[in-house]
Protein backbone atom coordinates (compact mmCIF):
# COMPACT_ATOMS: atom_id res chain seq x y z
CA UNK A 1 0.00 0.00 0.00
CA UNK A 2 1.15 3.83 -0.38
CA UNK A 3 1.06 5.01 2.77
CA UNK A 4 1.40 8.58 2.01
CA UNK A 5 -1.52 8.87 -0.55
CA UNK A 6 -3.71 7.36 2.25
CA UNK A 7 -2.53 8.80 5.04
CA UNK A 8 -2.61 12.70 3.96
CA UNK A 9 -6.42 11.68 2.66
CA UNK A 10 -7.13 10.65 6.28
CA UNK A 11 -5.09 13.46 7.99
CA UNK A 12 -5.24 16.49 6.35
CA UNK A 13 -7.87 16.61 3.83
CA UNK A 14 -10.80 14.68 5.59
CA UNK A 15 -9.67 15.87 8.73
CA UNK A 16 -9.39 12.13 10.40
CA UNK A 17 -7.87 11.47 14.05
CA UNK A 18 -4.55 9.30 12.60
CA UNK A 19 -1.24 9.06 14.83
CA UNK A 20 1.57 11.92 14.28
CA UNK A 21 3.50 11.41 11.81
CA UNK A 22 6.29 12.64 9.28
CA UNK A 23 8.27 11.52 5.98
CA UNK A 24 11.91 10.73 5.70
CA UNK A 25 13.58 10.19 2.77
CA UNK A 26 17.36 10.38 4.54
CA UNK A 27 18.39 9.65 7.94
CA UNK A 28 18.94 12.95 8.90
CA UNK A 29 15.20 13.56 7.83
CA UNK A 30 14.53 10.70 10.62
CA UNK A 31 16.58 11.78 13.05
CA UNK A 32 15.14 15.09 13.31
CA UNK A 33 11.21 13.33 13.19
CA UNK A 34 12.19 10.87 15.67
CA UNK A 35 13.31 13.76 17.90
CA UNK A 36 9.93 15.51 17.08
CA UNK A 37 7.31 12.91 17.91
CA UNK A 38 9.76 11.45 20.87
CA UNK A 39 9.87 7.28 22.03
CA UNK A 40 8.43 5.11 21.66
CA UNK A 41 7.51 5.77 17.74
CA UNK A 42 6.27 3.41 15.02
CA UNK A 43 8.43 3.21 11.50
CA UNK A 44 7.36 1.90 8.13
CA UNK A 45 8.37 1.98 4.51
CA UNK A 46 6.11 4.22 2.63
CA UNK A 47 5.64 1.00 0.07
CA UNK A 48 5.06 -2.03 1.81
CA UNK A 49 2.60 -5.21 2.88
CA UNK A 50 2.83 -7.85 5.46
CA UNK A 51 4.66 -6.00 8.20
CA UNK A 52 7.76 -5.90 5.94
CA UNK A 53 10.45 -3.25 7.11
CA UNK A 54 8.19 -2.27 9.97
CA UNK A 55 9.84 -1.56 13.79
CA UNK A 56 9.17 -0.03 16.96
CA UNK A 57 11.86 2.24 17.69
CA UNK A 58 12.69 2.98 21.61
CA UNK A 59 15.61 4.96 21.94
CA UNK A 60 18.18 7.04 19.47
CA UNK A 61 20.30 3.85 19.89
CA UNK A 62 17.95 1.71 17.56
CA UNK A 63 17.44 5.05 15.45
CA UNK A 64 19.58 3.62 12.09
CA UNK A 65 18.84 0.11 12.12
CA UNK A 66 15.19 1.23 11.89
CA UNK A 67 16.01 3.39 9.18
CA UNK A 68 18.06 0.98 7.32
CA UNK A 69 15.31 -2.47 7.80
CA UNK A 70 12.64 0.23 6.51
CA UNK A 71 14.64 1.31 3.33
CA UNK A 72 15.21 -2.26 2.76
CA UNK A 73 11.67 -3.37 3.08
CA UNK A 74 10.09 -0.86 0.52
CA UNK A 75 8.75 -2.13 -2.37
CA UNK A 76 9.18 -0.97 -5.82
CA UNK A 77 11.24 2.32 -6.56
CA UNK A 78 9.33 4.38 -3.46
CA UNK A 79 12.42 4.52 -1.32
CA UNK A 80 10.56 6.56 1.68
CA UNK A 81 9.59 6.07 5.13
CA UNK A 82 7.11 7.12 7.48
CA UNK A 83 7.42 7.44 11.19
CA UNK A 84 4.78 7.98 13.64
CA UNK A 85 3.99 8.37 17.33
CA UNK A 86 3.21 5.03 19.21
CA UNK A 87 -0.59 5.08 19.99
CA UNK A 88 -0.76 3.24 23.48
CA UNK A 89 -3.79 1.56 22.19
CA UNK A 90 -6.39 -1.12 24.37
CA UNK A 91 -6.69 -3.18 21.13
CA UNK A 92 -6.97 -3.37 17.03
CA UNK A 93 -9.95 -3.95 14.94
CA UNK A 94 -10.34 -3.63 10.60
CA UNK A 95 -13.67 -2.40 9.58
CA UNK A 96 -14.19 -4.02 6.17
CA UNK A 97 -16.38 -1.98 4.54
CA UNK A 98 -17.90 -2.64 0.96
CA UNK A 99 -18.40 -0.05 -1.71
CA UNK A 100 -20.69 -0.85 -4.12
CA UNK A 101 -21.85 0.21 -7.80
CA UNK A 102 -25.00 1.88 -9.01
CA UNK A 103 -25.70 4.24 -6.25
CA UNK A 104 -26.22 1.49 -3.77
CA UNK A 105 -25.46 1.58 -0.04
CA UNK A 106 -21.78 1.01 1.32
CA UNK A 107 -21.88 -1.75 3.52
CA UNK A 108 -20.15 -2.82 6.79
CA UNK A 109 -19.42 -5.92 8.15
CA UNK A 110 -19.42 -6.91 11.60
CA UNK A 111 -16.18 -5.41 13.28
CA UNK A 112 -12.95 -8.15 13.34
CA UNK A 113 -10.76 -7.66 15.89
CA UNK A 114 -6.78 -8.69 15.16
CA UNK A 115 -3.39 -8.66 17.04
CA UNK A 116 -0.22 -7.77 14.83
CA UNK A 117 3.29 -8.41 15.78
CA UNK A 118 6.48 -6.97 13.85
CA UNK A 119 3.65 -4.89 11.73
CA UNK A 120 1.99 -9.01 10.33
CA UNK A 121 -1.10 -10.09 11.81
CA UNK A 122 -1.21 -13.24 13.83
CA UNK A 123 -4.83 -13.33 15.10
CA UNK A 124 -8.05 -11.87 14.09
CA UNK A 125 -11.60 -12.95 15.67
CA UNK A 126 -15.01 -11.50 14.80
CA UNK A 127 -17.21 -10.27 16.53
CA UNK A 128 -15.33 -7.69 18.07
CA UNK A 129 -16.60 -6.27 21.16
CA UNK A 130 -16.75 -2.23 21.07
CA UNK A 131 -19.25 0.04 21.80
CA UNK A 132 -21.97 1.38 19.28
CA UNK A 133 -20.66 4.60 19.65
CA UNK A 134 -16.82 3.83 18.84
CA UNK A 135 -18.78 1.81 15.66
CA UNK A 136 -20.02 4.51 14.41
CA UNK A 137 -17.16 6.44 14.41
CA UNK A 138 -15.57 3.62 12.76
CA UNK A 139 -18.01 3.61 10.27
CA UNK A 140 -17.61 7.17 9.62
CA UNK A 141 -14.49 7.18 9.22
CA UNK A 142 -14.28 4.14 6.74
CA UNK A 143 -17.14 6.04 4.55
CA UNK A 144 -15.63 9.10 4.42
CA UNK A 145 -11.80 7.49 3.40
CA UNK A 146 -13.76 4.77 0.89
CA UNK A 147 -15.83 7.50 -0.85
CA UNK A 148 -12.73 9.78 -0.95
CA UNK A 149 -10.54 7.08 -2.92
CA UNK A 150 -14.00 6.19 -5.11
CA UNK A 151 -14.29 2.79 -6.72
CA UNK A 152 -16.48 -0.46 -5.47
CA UNK A 153 -14.74 -3.46 -4.01
CA UNK A 154 -13.74 -4.19 0.35
CA UNK A 155 -11.39 -2.09 1.62
CA UNK A 156 -9.61 -3.27 5.25
CA UNK A 157 -9.79 -0.22 7.15
CA UNK A 158 -7.66 -0.58 10.40
CA UNK A 159 -8.12 1.19 13.65
CA UNK A 160 -6.63 1.67 17.06
CA UNK A 161 -8.62 1.56 19.83
CA UNK A 162 -7.36 3.34 23.31
CA UNK A 163 -7.79 3.00 26.53
CA UNK A 164 -10.04 5.92 26.91
CA UNK A 165 -12.38 4.65 24.22
CA UNK A 166 -11.30 7.18 21.69
CA UNK A 167 -11.24 5.59 17.34
CA UNK A 168 -8.53 6.08 16.06
CA UNK A 169 -7.77 5.90 12.35
CA UNK A 170 -4.48 3.19 11.40
CA UNK A 171 -4.52 1.95 8.04
CA UNK A 172 -6.39 1.27 4.61
CA UNK A 173 -6.18 -2.18 2.55
CA UNK A 174 -7.77 -1.36 -1.05
CA UNK A 175 -8.64 -5.21 -0.68
CA UNK A 176 -9.62 -7.99 0.79
CA UNK A 177 -7.32 -8.03 4.14
CA UNK A 178 -5.06 -10.38 6.09
CA UNK A 179 -7.51 -9.95 9.06
CA UNK A 180 -10.56 -10.82 7.38
CA UNK A 181 -9.91 -14.64 5.98
CA UNK A 182 -11.54 -14.71 9.33
CA UNK A 183 -14.62 -15.03 7.66
CA UNK A 184 -13.53 -17.65 5.76
CA UNK A 185 -14.56 -19.82 8.30
CA UNK A 186 -18.48 -19.28 7.85
CA UNK A 187 -18.47 -15.70 10.54
CA UNK A 188 -20.10 -13.87 7.55
CA UNK A 189 -23.47 -14.81 5.25
CA UNK A 190 -20.90 -14.22 2.54
CA UNK A 191 -16.64 -14.13 2.90
CA UNK A 192 -14.68 -10.95 2.11
CA UNK A 193 -13.69 -12.42 -1.56
CA UNK A 194 -17.65 -13.08 -2.46
CA UNK A 195 -18.24 -9.69 -0.94
CA UNK A 196 -15.31 -8.18 -2.94
CA UNK A 197 -15.95 -10.48 -6.13
CA UNK A 198 -19.89 -8.89 -6.17
CA UNK A 199 -19.06 -4.98 -5.70
CA UNK A 200 -16.56 -5.32 -8.57
CA UNK A 201 -18.91 -6.92 -10.59
CA UNK A 202 -21.52 -5.07 -10.03
CA UNK A 203 -24.14 -7.17 -8.40
CA UNK A 204 -26.13 -6.33 -5.36
CA UNK A 205 -25.40 -7.79 -1.91
CA UNK A 206 -28.65 -7.04 -0.02
CA UNK A 207 -26.68 -7.52 3.24
CA UNK A 208 -24.26 -8.73 5.34
CA UNK A 209 -25.09 -10.77 8.44
CA UNK A 210 -22.97 -12.21 11.39
CA UNK A 211 -23.81 -15.90 11.22
CA UNK A 212 -21.67 -17.46 13.48
CA UNK A 213 -18.38 -16.35 16.30
CA UNK A 214 -14.88 -17.08 14.23
CA UNK A 215 -11.20 -17.01 14.83
CA UNK A 216 -8.22 -17.36 12.76
CA UNK A 217 -4.89 -18.00 13.36
CA UNK A 218 -2.00 -18.06 11.17
CA UNK A 219 0.33 -21.19 10.11
CA UNK A 220 4.16 -19.95 10.24
CA UNK A 221 7.08 -21.90 8.30
CA UNK A 222 9.50 -23.05 10.11
CA UNK A 223 12.40 -22.77 7.84
CA UNK A 224 13.56 -21.43 4.32
CA UNK A 225 12.03 -23.63 1.45
CA UNK A 226 12.83 -21.91 -1.91
CA UNK A 227 12.58 -25.01 -4.40
CA UNK A 228 10.40 -27.66 -4.80
CA UNK A 229 12.12 -29.90 -3.32
CA UNK A 230 12.40 -27.61 -0.04
CA UNK A 231 8.55 -27.45 0.14
CA UNK A 232 8.18 -31.12 -0.07
CA UNK A 233 10.04 -30.86 3.32
CA UNK A 234 7.08 -29.04 5.09
CA UNK A 235 5.83 -31.33 6.81
CA UNK A 236 2.02 -30.28 6.64
CA UNK A 237 0.33 -31.96 9.66
CA UNK A 238 -3.52 -31.30 8.84
CA UNK A 239 -5.29 -34.48 10.96
CA UNK A 240 -4.88 -32.87 14.45
CA UNK A 241 -6.97 -29.59 13.27
CA UNK A 242 -9.25 -31.33 10.86
CA UNK A 243 -10.08 -34.00 13.72
CA UNK A 244 -11.79 -31.28 15.69
CA UNK A 245 -15.27 -30.32 14.51
CA UNK A 246 -16.13 -26.55 13.31
CA UNK A 247 -12.43 -26.07 12.15
CA UNK A 248 -11.09 -25.20 9.13
CA UNK A 249 -7.65 -25.18 7.22
CA UNK A 250 -6.67 -22.87 4.26
CA UNK A 251 -2.86 -23.20 2.59
CA UNK A 252 -1.95 -20.75 0.47
CA UNK A 253 -0.05 -22.38 -1.76
CA UNK A 254 2.91 -19.81 -1.62
CA UNK A 255 6.01 -20.58 -3.92
CA UNK A 256 8.42 -19.86 -1.25
CA UNK A 257 8.89 -20.43 2.33
CA UNK A 258 10.71 -18.22 4.84
CA UNK A 259 11.02 -18.66 8.29
CA UNK A 260 8.03 -17.22 9.83
CA UNK A 261 6.40 -16.25 6.72
CA UNK A 262 2.41 -17.21 6.66
CA UNK A 263 1.83 -20.82 4.68
CA UNK A 264 -2.09 -20.86 5.73
CA UNK A 265 -4.67 -20.32 8.24
CA UNK A 266 -6.62 -22.54 10.47
CA UNK A 267 -10.15 -20.86 11.07
CA UNK A 268 -12.47 -22.36 14.32
CA UNK A 269 -16.15 -21.00 14.21
CA UNK A 270 -18.87 -21.68 16.81
CA UNK A 271 -22.53 -20.46 17.60
CA UNK A 272 -23.19 -16.55 17.60
CA UNK A 273 -22.69 -15.89 21.51
CA UNK A 274 -20.32 -18.21 21.89
CA UNK A 275 -16.97 -17.82 23.69
CA UNK A 276 -14.69 -15.91 21.35
CA UNK A 277 -11.41 -16.42 23.59
CA UNK A 278 -12.36 -19.87 23.37
CA UNK A 279 -12.47 -19.85 19.75
CA UNK A 280 -9.35 -18.00 19.60
CA UNK A 281 -7.29 -20.05 21.96
CA UNK A 282 -8.61 -23.34 19.81
CA UNK A 283 -7.73 -21.72 16.36
CA UNK A 284 -3.92 -21.20 17.93
CA UNK A 285 -3.57 -24.17 19.81
CA UNK A 286 -4.45 -26.03 16.29
CA UNK A 287 -2.42 -24.25 13.96
CA UNK A 288 0.57 -24.94 15.85
CA UNK A 289 0.21 -28.68 14.83
CA UNK A 290 -0.02 -27.85 11.25
CA UNK A 291 3.74 -27.14 11.27
CA UNK A 292 4.66 -27.18 14.51
CA UNK A 293 5.01 -23.11 14.69
CA UNK A 294 3.17 -21.37 17.40
CA UNK A 295 1.32 -18.09 15.72
CA UNK A 296 3.49 -16.03 18.07
CA UNK A 297 6.51 -17.46 17.23
CA UNK A 298 9.70 -15.50 16.87
CA UNK A 299 12.17 -16.10 14.32
CA UNK A 300 15.91 -15.37 13.70
CA UNK A 301 16.63 -13.66 10.51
Amino acid sequence: MNRRAIRDLAAKELGLRTAKYFYAKTFEEFKAAADEIGFPCVVKPLMSSSGHGQSYVHNDGELEQAFKEAMEGSRGDVKEVIIEEFIDFDSEFTLLTVTQQHGWPTLFCPPIGHVQKSGDYRESWQPYKISDEALKQAQMMADKVTKALTGAGIWGVEFFLTKQGEVIFSELSPRPHDTGMVTLGHTTNLSEFELHLRAVLGLPIAGIHLEHAGASAVILSPKEASTPVDRSLLDYNFVDALSEDRTRVRIFGKPEAHKGRRMGVVLCYGEVGDDVDALRDKAKRLAKTVLGTDPYTKFEH
